[in-house]
């Protein structure tokens, strides 16, 4: 099996779990931890202004199961004045690395100065980074999109400052700032960056089988895969990777509707009440992707007025389309 060195954390296979919000949260970071294959898992976006108050207990953003290791924790931040606290309290969160979000396209977070609005002001991007250096030890890393164009130069010189500035490893994310997710991304442009650095590059962007992780290595040269989109839509797919990639792991069992039912219960184990039927539609948006008829099941959760109607509204739909499956 495959190990990849990221700070002093050493991961195995190398696929790690990328940060999406309503999506990378406790519940799908423990069925993939079940399932098997990912090296690193990850939170969704956190702000870094709101993580001093964070209540591991009832904040559904840092809720966190015990086989839930290792964790990097996404930190979303603007002013170098708020790392501080900030990664004091990842620290207390028992945060196990810790990634710098400067790559979200999303208008409502550029105009908090965030993501890639950030990413546009190098200067401030420095304090940022050597703020978040300074007060950790914990592998530290970085998630980019390749920018606003694609300029070698400009690119290149970002990224080596932030190497510079003590990144461990670096995420990207293979399309361009305002590129839709239909956009094929350029791992063309991932394998330039990972040839300008000495630290690890890790490739984001576009992997939904097996065969897209082997087609993007090999254009990449990336050090290692991060999967988004597909995690919650095949959250098998790391063990199906790592089985073909990296050898040294059984397939697991992959019984749709079982994943979906184990789903809700760690909802309902873990989750406040109010804080779980959004967070179970968002899942079955992606998850219903499996099926020619998918969108039936994703429409049915979205008019739920609750779990319960949810998942007998899920099981319905399982029993006309996973017949052949077993209960």
């Amino acid at each position: 099996m495959k190990k990849l060195l990221l700070g002093t954390l050493t991961i195995s296979p190398p696929l790690l779990l990328g940060p999406m919000v309503g999506v990378s949260h406790s519940a799908l970071r423990t069925v993939i931890m079940e399932l098997g294959g990912v090296g690193l898992l990850s939170t969704e976006m956190l702000s870094a202004r709101r993580l001093p108050s964070s209540n591991p207990t009832i904040d559904p953003f840092v809720i966190r199961g015990e086989t839930e290791r290792p964790l990097s924790y996404q930190m979303l931040v603007a002013n170098p004045k708020d790392v501080d606290p900030a990664m004091a309290a990842l620290h207390r969160l028992g945060a196990d690395a810790v990634d710098l979000n400067l790559g979200c396209p999303a208008p409502t977070i550029r105009r908090a100065g965030a993501g890639s609005k950030l990413a546009e002001e190098h200067d401030l991007v420095r304090k940022v980074v050597a703020s978040a250096r300074r007060a950790t030890t914990l592998p530290l890393s970085a998630k980019i999109r390749l920018g606003s164009e694609l300029n070698g130069e400009k690119l290149r010189d970002f990224c080596r400052m932030l190497e510079d500035e003590g990144l461990d490893y670096l995420t990207v994310h293979g399309r361009l700032q305002k590129e839709p997710f239909t956009r094929r991304p350029h791992w063309d442009w991932i394998g330039k960056v990972k040839n300008w650095l000495t630290i690890p590059v890790i490739a984001n962007g576009g992997i939904f089988s097996v065969e897209d992780a082997q087609k993007c290595l090999e254009i990449s040269g990336a050090d290692g895969l991060m999967l988004g989109r597909a995690a919650p839509t095949k959250p098998w797919l790391f063990a199906e990777i790592s089985h073909a990639l990296y050898g040294g792991l059984a397939l697991p069992d992959i019984h749709k509707p079982k994943i979906y039912r184990r789903f809700v219960a760690i909802l309902e184990e873990r989750f406040p009440p109010g804080r779980r039927l959004g967070r179970l539609k968002e899942f079955s948006h992606y998850f219903s992707k499996n099926y020619p008829f998918g969108h039936h099941l994703a429409m049915a959760v979205q008019r739920s007025a609750s779990v319960a109607e949810a998942l007998e509204a899920a099981e319905d739909f399982f029993s006309r389309h996973d017949h052949m499956e077993e209960s």
